[in-house]
């Protein structure tokens, strides 16, 4: 064991620890989720602790020694070594600074050791006076969780865009099949299958303009503002060019944001994302509740389409095969929706010159985002891809549907129209059985108006 202080006294810590008494300090403070810091958040964290390094020993305000050690420990946090060292929760009070002090102290202590030093000395390397120079967990933490939003942004983007190629091509496969298009449930009009999922195709695109644009909000940052944006105990040197080293580093389009104060004070930019990222799990759950609609059945419901068989449906009911990956879907977004409430709460409840719910903001951002990634690669994979027409059900439908009356109203009126629709339905007839006991026109009039190539 080893023995580290603070200003609230001693604690024991393992000897071979990297982290130190106020990131255990904090681990007992916080056993709020039982989950870890996000592996991409740490990272994050790491480049934006080697970009301060780097500056500050371009400006001559760290030794060359000094700097080294912790831009080398950066590297191996980057290269996914010490990450088990990050042992406080995600969730936590005091705007991050149990996070912001867990990698300082496991910087320090590897630039230590390897510098030759011991760890817990931090003779060589100190958690706050090198590492955290000219740095407050203020600025540093919401640097880096914009950092890993917008790495996270990218990732997602990629996978929504092969979800969107999926679409696109059961369009043209569906070219050919006519169904009915419902309105409120009942019968409307017939359109062909392919015209459904063109218009998934249609939101789904917009859906990934609107995150794109979105993201780009996040890359205005606010290191170099310190504790409240007025760039204390930071030379000017520094905060002139940290964030174009940062921007380097991380192969990011960052900017500095223009008033720190400001920076520090507001986190609307993720309001503004999570509302999105709400927007398109909103989207994506409707489409998913089509599908489950046009699947049902399969003998007592529209059975249009059908979704592959991932897994037994039931417990009980033998033969049973349900929508799963449809339902995984609603649940996500459910998720996200209630995430994006937690993080307006948040972003909110802000106050004066900080807001100090930064960890509950980043918390449920980067898991909004985790998940809607996770679940459009099942819902690609093991569901849009394999789905198949039943052709015959859907002309089936069409063929006996009331709603194609629409195409002849044009020829008889709307009165003279619902009539014919009431007698067909009453009498459990289709159309043109009516219309012909009823001598209001001809067989040939009838297919010629009824042709349903020319109302799709």
């Amino acid at each position: 064991m080893r023995i580290e202080s603070d200003l609230l006294g001693e604690r024991e810590l393992e000897d071979n620890v990297y982290y130190g008494i106020q990131s255990l300090r904090g681990f007992e403070n916080f056993p709020i989720t039982g989950y870890k810091t996000n592996k991409n958040m740490i990272k994050s964290l790491a480049l934006t602790k080697k970009a301060s390094a780097i500056c500050n020993n371009k400006i001559k305000k760290l030794d060359d020694d000094v700097a080294n050690a912790i831009s080398q420990a950066c590297d191996e946090l980057l290269d996914d070594k010490l990450l088990d060292q990050f042992i406080v929760d995600p969730i936590q009070g005091g705007a991050g600074t149990s996070l912001n002090m867990n990698i300082n102290e496991v910087l320090a202590n590897r630039g230590n050791e390897i510098l030759g030093g011991k760890l817990g000395s931090y003779d060589r390397v100190h958690p706050n006076d090198h590492v955290n120079y000219a740095q407050s967990t203020n600025d540093v933490i919401p640097t880096a969780g914009k950092i890993c939003a917008l790495y996270m942004s990218k990732e997602l983007l990629e996978v929504l865009t092969d979800l969107i190629s999926s679409f696109e091509n059961k369009a043209k496969e569906f070219h050919d099949v006519i169904k009915m298009g419902r309105t409120q449930l009942q019968d409307a009009v017939p359109m062909r299958l392919s015209q459904e999922f063109n218009a998934y195709v249609k939101v789904l695109k917009r859906d990934y303009k609107r995150i794109d644009e979105a993201s780009k909000a996040l890359r205005y940052i606010s290191l170099g503002a310190t504790a409240i944006g007025t760039s204390i105990n930071a030379d000017t040197e520094y905060v002139d060019e940290v964030v174009s080293i940062l921007a380097e580093l991380t192969s990011l389009d960052l900017t500095q944001n223009d008033d720190l104060v400001d920076g520090t004070q507001n986190l609307d930019c993720f309001t503004y994302f999570s509302s999105i990222l709400k927007t398109f799990a909103i989207n994506l759950s409707k489409i998913s509740n089509d599908l489950r609609l046009m699947s049902s059945g399969p003998r007592t419901g529209l059975g249009e389409i059908n979704l592959p068989e991932k897994q037994p449906g039931s417990s009980i009911m033998p033969g049973k095969v349900n929508p799963v990956i449809p339902e995984v879907v609603n649940q996500v977004a459910f998720l996200v929706a209630g995430n994006d409430v937690t993080i307006s709460m948040a972003v909110e409840a802000g106050q004066l010159e900080l807001n100090a719910f930064e960890p509950i903001i980043f918390y449920k951002t980067f898991q909004s985002i985790k998940t809607l990634r996770n679940v459009m690669k099942t819902f690609k994979t093991n569901c849009i891809d394999g789905i198949t027409a039943n052709k015959e059900v859907c002309a089936s439908h069409v063929e006996n549907s009331i709603g194609i009356i629409t195409a002849i109203v044009p020829h008889i009126g709307y009165k003279k129209s619902s009539y014919v629709a009431r007698k067909a339905l009453r009498e459990n007839k289709n159309l043109k059985e009516i219309l012909l006991e009823e001598g209001i026109m001809s067989k040939e009039e009838i297919e010629n108006i009824l042709d349903i190539e020319k109302m799709v």
